[in-house]
C-alpha cells in the first residue's frame, strides 16, 4: 500500500518514558466499549504499548498476562478483579488489579470482557517483543 495514499495520520513517536506515564485506567474506561475510532485505537496501540512497558519494567513474564487474558475471557473482569494475585509479582499484580478495577466499573457485560481479554493478549504480545528485541541485541 502507498503510504501517501493511506489517509490515517501517523501517530507521533513515544519514548518508553512517555508510554509507561499514560493513564492506562482511563483508556481502558474510554476504549473498551468504543466503537471502533480513536478512543479503541489509542487503547489498543498506545495503551496496550504503555502497559507492556510498565509490566515489562516490572519483570512480568508475557505468559503471565496471557494467562491473565485467559481468565478474563473465562471468567469477566470482576472474576479477574478479585483475583488476590492477578500477576506472580505483587508490584505488577498492583498495577493490573487497577487496570482491571477501570474496566469492571464500565458494568458492560461480555463485550468488555472480550475486548479487556483481547487487549490483554495484545499487551503479552507487546512484553514478548521487547523481550524478544533486547535478546536479540545482546
Amino acid at each position: 500500500m502507498n503510504p501517501e495514499s493511506n489517509p490515517a495520520p501517523h501517530p507521533p513517536d513515544r519514548t518508553d518514558d512517555e508510554l509507561a506515564r499514560l493513564d492506562i485506567s482511563v483508556l481502558l474506561r474510554y476504549g473498551l466499549t468504543a466503537p471502533p475510532g480513536p478512543r479503541r485505537t489509542a487503547l489498543f496501540g498506545d495503551g496496550a504499548a504503555g502497559a507492556a512497558v510498565l509490566l515489562d519494567r516490572l519483570g512480568t513474564q508475557p505468559r503471565s498476562v496471557a494467562f491473565l487474558a485467559d481468565t478474563v475471557r473465562a471468567g469477566g473482569l470482576a472474576y479477574a478483579a478479585g483475583l488476590p494475585e492477578p500477576l506472580p509479582r505483587p508490584e505488577a499484580a498492583a498495577v493490573v488489579r487497577d487496570w482491571l478495577a477501570a474496566g469492571t466499573e464500565l458494568a458492560a457485560g461480555v463485550a468488555a470482557d472480550d475486548a479487556a481479554a483481547r487487549w490483554l493478549r495484545a499487551v503479552a504480545t507487546v512484553i514478548e517483543l521487547r523481550q524478544l528485541t533486547r535478546a536479540a541485541q545482546s
